[in-house]
């Protein structure tokens, strides 16, 4: 179980991390991930199938950082503006080190000159460590609904 206070410190971590990504500091998203960590974004038919294929695999801090490099500095595309939308975080399993917990979220994206579109949605499946920084995600599983993404996927989910 956990306590009243750790709960709202993760509320605030999928607040927040959304809020970044929202506000486009890109900078800052590494930052919510422990150095070793995993960060995916996979279909759904993949993931309940066990299937490993993902649409995006990074597997440390320095590979979200060269992300961010890439999609700010290399990457040519149509800008775009997102925002998520991510319900409450149910926790799934709580021991002394980690807190495993899932929100569904969806994202929309803004081009300019364009109509707001459902771009995608899906749910966060997270294990979560208390750092001396405080909580920090080891591993975001981004589980897509559907079995398309529009377009590319350029920035984080």
């Amino acid at each position: 179980m956990l306590d009243f206070e750790t709960y709202q410190e993760l509320i605030g971590l999928y607040a927040e991390y959304a809020a970044v990504l929202d506000s486009a500091d890109w900078d800052r998203w590494p930052e919510f991930f422990t150095d070793e960590c995993l960060y995916r974004v996979q279909p759904r038919e993949n993931f309940d199938r066990g299937l490993p294929l993902a649409t995006m695999s990074f597997e440390s801090k320095g590979m979200l950082k060269d992300r961010v490099y890439g999609m700010t500095e290399t990457i040519f595309h149509d800008p775009y503006y997102q925002r998520h939308v991510v319900g409450a975080p149910i926790v799934r399993e709580v021991d002394s080190r980690h807190i495993r917990s899932e929100a569904n979220y969806a994202v929309f994206r803004t081009k300019q000159d364009e109509l707001t579109t459902v771009f995608n949605v899906g749910r966060y499946i997270d294990v979560i460590q208390r750092t001396p920084q405080g909580l920090r995600l080891k591993s975001r599983t981004c589980v897509f609904d559907s079995e398309m993404v529009a377009n590319s996927l350029i920035y984080p989910i």
